[in-house]
């Protein structure tokens, strides 16, 4: 998982072994997160091979065609990209702990909060990417987070979106969530009222807490580290190694 990013020049790993699935993935993209969630939620095997969003290798683009990240190669040697087409994949074809509510509805209903939760991520890059903070993004944040914070304490009344385990909608908005301390630091300082979001706050706890969350989980400060170097204009994917050494 913390595996060095390949760049153009480098050569082209070997197949992935027998029985495990290929995730094609960034360590700092929470898209491909999305799909590490998914697969250590449903224990499905599977190796990584990290690449660099911005100097991708020129093999990848024999692998997967589009070049985006993730991608996810099955056993078939077929290729998957886009997170929410992946995680929904996965959830059909493993049938073991589904993810998705069987109930067609719910299911439905989830669905349409993921696509909700675009708007505050599409708002919190923003924020992150301006030198201020833009009052519009500030706007669609507060309300969006107030439109989830709702949905826990009225209409669910669980510790997570999916029941008492974290189903679909938990693993697809969670990435972002993990990230939410940053806004401190790259937008608005006012945004993350906990008093506000109990309910929520409540759900980032014991999300943090999953093993299967742990598993692909940083801190604060080193999301804040990365964001650093892409904002300087030298995004070091490989920071986490680099500190070990």
């Amino acid at each position: 998982m913390n595996s060095p990013h390949l760049a153009r020049g480098s050569r082209q790993p070997s197949p992935p072994p027998k029985g495990k699935l290929r995730l094609y993935s960034n360590r700092f993209c929470p898209y491909a997160q999305r799909v590490m969630l998914v697969l250590d939620a449903k224990k499905i095997a599977y190796d990584v091979v990290n690449i660099k969003l911005y100097s991708k290798p020129e093999w990848f683009y024999d692998v997967c065609p589009s070049g985006r990240i993730p991608a996810l190669e099955l056993e078939t040697g077929d290729v998957l990209y886009d997170s929410l087409v992946i995680a929904d994949y996965l959830d059909e074809k493993y049938r073991a702990h589904h993810l998705h509510s069987q109930d067609p509805l719910q299911k439905a209903k989830d669905k349409l909060l993921i696509e909700e939760f675009s708007r505050i991520v599409n708002a919190t890059s923003r924020c992150i990417q301006s030198i201020g903070r833009g009052l519009d993004s500030d706007d669609v944040i507060v309300n969006g987070l107030a439109r989830f914070e709702h949905e826990l304490a009225n209409n669910r009344g669980t510790p997570f979106f999916g029941g008492v385990k974290p189903g679909m909608l938990d693993l697809m908005i969670w990435p972002w969530c993990e990230r939410a301390e940053i806004l401190k630091f790259f937008g608005s300082v006012n945004l993350l009222n906990k008093d506000k979001y109990k309910k929520l706050m409540e759900w980032s706890r014991r999300m943090s807490e999953e093993p299967s969350v742990k598993r692909s989980m940083m801190d604060s400060d080193t999301h804040i580290k990365y964001l650093q170097s892409y904002r300087a204009g030298r995004p070091d994917y490989d920071m986490i190694l680099n500190s070990t050494n």
